[in-house]
């Protein structure tokens, strides 16, 4: 169990980080969305009810979609864009990929044909497509919560498609998006000038501000 730990240990922190903060967003959320329906002279509601609201839904999957979207544009344009100097770039001389097949490469790669197209683009395929699936659960959650302010408003509430081709929607996400695309920007120039010794997000401490790539 310890060498699996210490194996594992990066996405072990990473994902229990995950859990620790989602727990802790879903108890203050929880006390705020109860303070809304108590200014609006409505009941409470139990924890369990709260994480099938859409007040927890809209602000988890909201989050979730610009995350995916920005790991999706992040590994397809590292794939063909280069930054001089960047430890998030692959150099700009750099050759092609051996594309030899071992025994020990991935079943696709050795099945070849399709199998192996799939496999050779599977990381933005799946991370699009959950990026997809947060877009999704955020337009349904968010019509939920839109449609919960609009009834302690005392006003009529909106279709799901309405409320995806609403200003608060597209407001929502926007506000998201541009965050991440500005993180990513920002990430890859401070790679540039700036150093963390034995982080493979970094260059070496002594590499030159020109070298390109980690």
């Amino acid at each position: 169990m310890k060498s699996w730990l210490k194996a594992n240990a990066l996405s072990v922190v990473s994902f229990a980080g995950f859990l620790i903060f989602l727990v802790l967003q879903a108890i203050f959320g929880w006390h705020v969305y109860n303070e809304e329906l108590s200014e609006g002279s409505q009941p409470a509601v139990g924890f369990m009810a709260y994480l099938g609201s859409g007040h927890f839904g809209e602000a988890v999957f909201e989050n979730w979609e610009s995350e995916f979207l920005q790991m999706g544009f992040f590994v397809v344009l590292t794939a063909y864009l280069v930054q001089l100097g960047s430890a998030e770039s692959k150099k700009t001389d750099e050759p092609q990929h051996d594309d030899t097949v071992t025994k020990d490469s991935p079943e696709p790669v050795k099945r070849g044909g399709l199998w192996r197209l799939a496999y050779e683009y599977s990381l933005p395929i799946v991370l699009f497509g959950l990026f997809l699936l947060s877009f999704v659960s955020h337009v349904f959650t968010g019509a939920a919560e839109y449609n919960k302010e609009q009834e302690l408003a005392g006003q009529p509430p909106v279709s799901v498609g309405e409320f995806l081709f609403s200003s608060d929607f597209w407001f929502q996400s926007m506000q998201n998006w541009q965050s991440e695309f500005l993180a990513v920007g920002t990430l890859v120039v401070l790679t540039i000038f700036l150093r963390q010794k034995g982080s493979p997000q970094s260059k070496p401490v002594t590499a030159p501000h020109s070298q390109t790539g980690a």
